[in-house]
């Protein structure tokens, strides 16, 4: 228990007037005061008092450590805004502005008629920032995951590949695209998905849009209309928006123009519209006007892919040529491709065949060798020439495509009959040697073109295989009159019987008529260079000598024959080089010819690369390409029957 205190607590002693003072300095005791102490005796002591310090020196202290970290901030502010200014104005510059690079449109190309061969149209790269797909930006650990889910259907990408996109080595990384060219529909696919997410988040408030750090920059995609249609000449346009082949790559600079540039303000991946921008405009890139016409090209690739369906063969070629102008009006391959669906395209099949190809012409060449015979009036048409089952020169005998008696025939039979017989005893007067003869026979051979570049220009094209006279074997010597051991390509061959049509003057091809400017101007195509080759009677006789081969029946191309029309051509079988092995197997078929023969105007030349079903032999299964292709070029261009009658050369004589 506590114990109670009995004894009254002391009293406040309440303070009176104040008491005199003695003289001296000692106080008078007043009324009621107590005895003065005596002198010696102990006082009690006096209670201790607690004085505050003064405050002014940790005011001073305070006041000091205010004053260091004020000038440090003051300092620091200095250093921001006035020494290094320029280095953060420079960085902020580079994190708020962006620059795109704004795609220049690619011209079209057209057929001769305006028709549409390739064209572009709207498309948009589909980027992202990746720094919007972190885990502090969304606040969940697999943004990228989700994101990339969502996207890969829509875009045909590999899903993983996104994820790796979207989360890349290099966390500061704020660009990268997904996807390049894609259509409209598609970048609308996935606005319409950010905004359902978005709209999800704003009454859930644990969803996420995981697509907000996707965007779109505007870009083109090259689209071709015909599909397949003339895609030897077109060639493709690349990943990178560059041609990849064909004209594509050869009129690339004409075709691309030039990019243009836009810098901009952004905040979390959008433009800012008040903080302004600059922009470079972008120059389209010109048209291009083949002398290509769409149908023509039509009509010969499906003549063509047809007969190359039905003979299993490699491949072939059909070429149209106006014999005046030296334009082409078709260049058709088989197989072809797609060049706006490069991914599913044979790689085999890409390129332009009827250009890359070397092959060797077999009888079509003889042409060549009955020019040259002509123009050196070594013969004429009615030079008559015994030809027997089997020739000796060299090393060698020679026969023909079938063994045959003797034959009585002229020299325009030796062309109708297609004799090989005949052509090497006919080219063996071109000179008093066979080294004279070879070296007369090789600068005609040059003089058509054989053995060089057609003036084109083409990406990869062969200029064929033609070795100088003083290099030819002693079988080539004897096989070169009638077109083996020598190669060319397609348009050589096609140009040869075009300079025939065209009373002897070459002609180099073209294939572009013109360009035309963002201004729509039209700067028509430099004229093609001329060359005379042979005189214009021996053309016309060469002519009158290639009816014999379609109207005669003596003659090796009464397949190519066209109602109301005179037609000049040529049969060609030849051994065909496999380009895989270097040895010859199979056979290459072809048929070359101009109508109407009086008076030319078209010149189609046909090749079939090893066919396996049914006939090899050229005239019949090329001739009908031939005839099929031909008709239908004199429709389209509307040239009428010359109404005039055949020479009726003669084929044979008695002895």
């Amino acid at each position: 228990m506590t114990e109670v205190s009995d004894r009254e607590p002391p009293r406040r002693r309440v303070p009176g007037p104040a008491r005199p003072v003695r003289p001296g300095g000692r106080r008078q005791p007043g009324r009621g005061a107590r005895p003065a102490r005596r002198p010696g005796a102990p006082s009690p002591a006096a209670p201790r008092v607690l004085r505050l310090g003064s405050p002014r020196p940790r005011l001073r202290l305070i006041g000091l450590v205010l004053t260091l970290v004020l000038s440090a901030f003051v300092v620091r502010l200095l250093q921001v805004q006035a020494v290094d200014a320029g280095t953060y104005a420079a960085k902020a510059e580079q994190n708020r502005y962006v620059v795109h690079t704004l795609p220049a449109e690619r011209g079209g190309i057209t057929d001769r008629n305006g028709v549409a061969l390739a064209t572009t149209v709207d498309a948009y790269d589909i980027t992202a920032d990746p720094t919007m797909f972190t885990r502090e930006q969304l606040e969940v650990g697999d943004g990228p995951e989700q994101a990339a889910a969502l996207l890969a259907p829509i875009l045909g990408e590999d899903q993983e590949d996104l994820v790796d996109r979207l989360r890349p080595e290099n966390e500061g990384l704020r660009y990268v695209r997904l996807a390049r060219r894609q259509t409209p529909q598609v970048w609308n696919q996935i606005k319409d998905l950010k905004t359902a997410l978005t709209k999800k988040t704003e009454t859930d408030k644990s969803a996420v849009n995981v697509l907000a750090g996707v965007f779109a920059d505007p870009s083109s995609k090259r689209v071709y209309p015909g599909g397949d249609l003339a895609a030897g000449i077109l060639g493709w346009v690349g990943a990178d928006g560059k041609g990849g082949g064909g004209l594509e790559r050869k009129l690339n600079d004409t075709l691309a123009g030039k990019d243009g540039k836009i810098r901009y303000a952004q905040s979390g991946g959008r433009q800012v519209p008040t903080a302004g921008s600059t922009e470079t405009p972008a120059v389209p890139g010109s048209d291009v006007e083949l002398t290509i016409d769409r149908d023509i090209q039509w009509a010969a690739q499906h003549a063509i892919s047809e007969q190359v369906r039905k003979s299993k063969a490699d491949g072939g070629y059909v070429i149209v040529q106006d014999t005046a102008t030296g334009e082409i009006l078709a260049m058709a391959n088989s197989p072809g491709f797609d060049p706006g669906d490069l991914a599913h395209a044979d790689p085999d099949a890409l390129g332009n065949a009827a250009l890359q190809d070397a092959f060797e012409p077999g009888s079509t060449a003889k042409v060549l060798s009955m020019a040259a015979v002509l123009e050196e009036n070594a013969a004429t048409p009615m030079t008559h020439l015994t030809i027997p089952n089997r020739l000796k020169r060299g090393d060698r005998l020679f026969k023909d495509d079938v063994d045959h008696p003797t034959w009585y025939l002229t020299l325009n039979g030796v062309l109708a009959k297609s004799s090989n017989i005949g052509t090497i005893m006919a080219t063996g007067e071109l000179g008093r040697t066979q080294e004279e003869a070879n070296k007369v026979l090789y600068s005609y051979l040059r003089k058509f073109g054989v053995g060089g570049y057609s003036g084109l220009g083409f990406p990869g094209e062969t200029k064929g295989i033609l070795a100088p006279p003083d290099q030819w074997s002693t079988s080539q010597q004897y096989t070169i009159p009638f077109g083996q051991g020598v190669s060319v390509n397609a348009l050589q061959a096609a140009s040869v019987y075009s300079t025939i049509a065209n009373g002897g003057v070459r002609v180099e091809p073209t294939l572009v008529r013109g360009t035309k400017g963002g201004d729509g101007r039209f700067t028509p195509s430099s004229e093609p260079k001329k060359t005379r080759v042979i005189s214009e009677k021996t053309a016309k006789t060469l002519a009158q000598m290639l009816e014999s081969v379609v109207d005669d029946e003596e003659g090796t191309g009464t397949k190519a024959r066209i109602p109301g029309y005179r037609v000049a051509g040529k049969t060609g079988t030849a051994n065909r080089v496999d380009p895989a092995t270097g040895k010859y197997r199979g056979y290459t078929s072809s048929f070359a010819g101009f109508a109407p023969a009086d008076k030319p105007r078209v010149t189609v030349y046909c090749a079939i690369q090893n066919a396996t079903e049914g006939s090899y032999f050229g005239g019949q299964i090329c001739g009908p390409i031939y005839k099929q292709v031909m008709e239908f070029t004199l429709k389209t261009l509307q040239v009428p029957p010359t109404g005039a009658a055949p020479a009726n050369l003669p084929v044979t004589f008695k002895p």
